[in-house]
């Protein structure tokens, strides 16, 4: 499987003004996946509607450009605005918990820090993907953890089970993920606030991905 883009949106934006921005991205190659994942000004989640907002605006762009939207950390906001799925930490619900809750169909994937054991769990209870890092220092979000590449390479061998990199992932540091066995590198601000716009920036990562749009 081609190593492939899993976006996540800037933490805070103006849905309506940030539309033609997501488009263009979406637009510019291959994204399987966008997370919406919005912060509060003092660091916690934002509030429901804020994401209700977002979701409306930019998950119809998404779905019609058949890209799967997921909302971060709340399965019943998620399955409220038919999203196509939801992350959760592991301060939030199990997989098999967000599950009962999104349905059969939808995607679940947990973050598992720098964890196989956490990784083995989350699959047992049926994620559809789990996420190591950060493998990077970012300014994004304040990690828990610092993961290496070869927890990529140990978990593809192991397991038929998607992972997703995340944490500080660059342009200029991702081939050593993608060469490990990243199945999905997960993007912010290296997107978001490309010299040249994010659009430029899709296409550059497709292109050291080796995927087409």
């Amino acid at each position: 499987m081609t190593c492939q883009l899993y976006l996540i949106t800037p933490p805070a934006f103006d849905p309506e003004s940030f539309r033609p921005t997501f488009v263009e991205a979406l637009e510019a190659g291959n994204v399987a996946c966008v997370q919406l994942r919005l912060k509060a000004a003092d660091g916690g989640p934002a509030s429901r509607d804020t994401v209700r907002r977002a979701a409306d605006i930019l998950m119809p762009e998404a779905q019609n450009r058949d890209v799967a939207f997921l909302i971060n950390d709340d399965a019943e906001l998620a399955a409220e605005l038919g999203a196509d799925g939801v992350h959760v930490g592991q301060d939030d619900l199990s997989a098999k918990a967000a599950r009962a809750i999104v349905g059969k169909d939808a995607i679940v994937g947990v973050t598992c820090h720098n964890s196989r054991h956490l990784a083995m769990e989350a699959a047992e209870d049926g994620a559809d993907y789990v996420a190591f890092g950060a493998f990077y220092p970012t300014t994004t979000k304040d990690a828990k953890t610092k993961a290496d590449p070869e927890i990529l390479e140990i978990w593809s061998a192991m397991t038929q089970v998607p992972c997703v990199a995340i944490g500080g992932i660059t342009l200029d540091n991702a081939q050593p993920l993608i060469d490990a066995g990243a199945d999905f590198l997960a993007v912010v601000s290296a997107v978001w606030d490309h010299p040249t716009g994010p659009a430029d920036a899709v296409k550059a990562f497709n292109a050291l991905m080796g995927s087409t749009s």
